[in-house]
């Protein structure tokens, strides 16, 4: 639910443009507005992700900046009638920058737990997908996440996935991202990785077969747009204009486009 009553149904909408390092969608018209959210630039949202994270964030064969993340982040800024201008970021600096005011808003499958949400803000969740453990095909070992104890996974150390195969006991081998994490899985230099499901989905649809596959799950996690304690009048914009997209079926047909299914709520 919004905690904002200013209604924004009267603001204008603007088409949003993406490119691989930014994009100029909106008129600009937001710009007053958008002083009272506090962003980088005036009547620009300025926002963080990795472009190396498929089906969320990555480059497509032309080049340009496109994903699951990217098209629902962008929907909001047209929303708000805000420009929007990527930047893109290794995950495991990602916070780091937004910490240090590089950027307004993580939009990257940031999942929700109690330590980040001690220090960040964060929008209403717009994806609802478990976490996965994911071994090679052939490989029954592990069946649980309890199996992880003594085994050697790989994970990006800032990760919500990294503080999964840590309190399982898991021997953790540190990476990038999971296009690093699958070569090492591949090579028998690890045993296991955990990443979100519709990450592996992906993978296993677009490079399939792959001779990896689940081997046990979570309960659903929730991922959404996260900011600093001081952007509240900003996530409370953002998520007036999530319900709006929720309502008019937007976040759903985002969401089919890359999952053939709603996996926004």
């Amino acid at each position: 639910m919004s905690r904002r009553t200013a209604a924004l149904g009267a603001l204008a909408l603007t088409s949003v443009i993406a490119l691989a390092g930014c994009s100029t969608g909106g008129s600009g018209t937001g710009a007053a507005e958008g002083e009272d959210y506090g962003l980088v630039k005036a009547g620009t949202l300025t926002v963080a992700t990795e472009g190396t994270y498929r089906p969320f964030s990555y480059h497509d064969e032309s080049g340009a900046l496109v994903g699951y993340d990217v098209e629902i982040i962008e929907a909001v800024a047209e929303k708000l009638d805000l420009d929007i201008e990527f930047q893109e970021t290794q995950w495991d600096g990602i916070f780091a920058g937004l910490d240090a005011g590089r950027f307004d808003v993580i939009a990257n499958q940031v999942s929700i737990n109690p330590e980040r949400e001690e220090k960040y803000l964060f929008s209403e969740p717009y994806t609802v997908s478990p976490s996965v453990v994911v071994v090679k095909e052939g490989d029954d070992s592990i069946q649980s996440f309890d199996d992880l104890k003594g085994k050697k996974t790989a994970q990006s150390l800032t990760s919500n996935f990294y503080q999964l195969a840590e309190e399982a006991g898991a021997d953790v081998t540190p990476i990038e991202g999971w296009a690093q994490a699958v070569e090492l899985l591949r090579q028998d230099r690890v045993e296991a990785t955990v990443n979100d499901k519709l990450t592996f989905l992906d993978y296993e649809k677009t490079d399939g077969p792959t001779g990896l596959k689940i081997a046990a799950e979570t309960d659903p996690a929730r991922s959404a747009v996260a900011a600093t304690k001081d952007k509240t009048a900003l996530i409370d914009a953002i998520d007036d204009a999530l319900a709006e997209l929720r309502e008019d079926g937007t976040l759903a047909e985002i969401s089919d486009t890359y999952f053939g299914a709603d996996v926004t709520e």
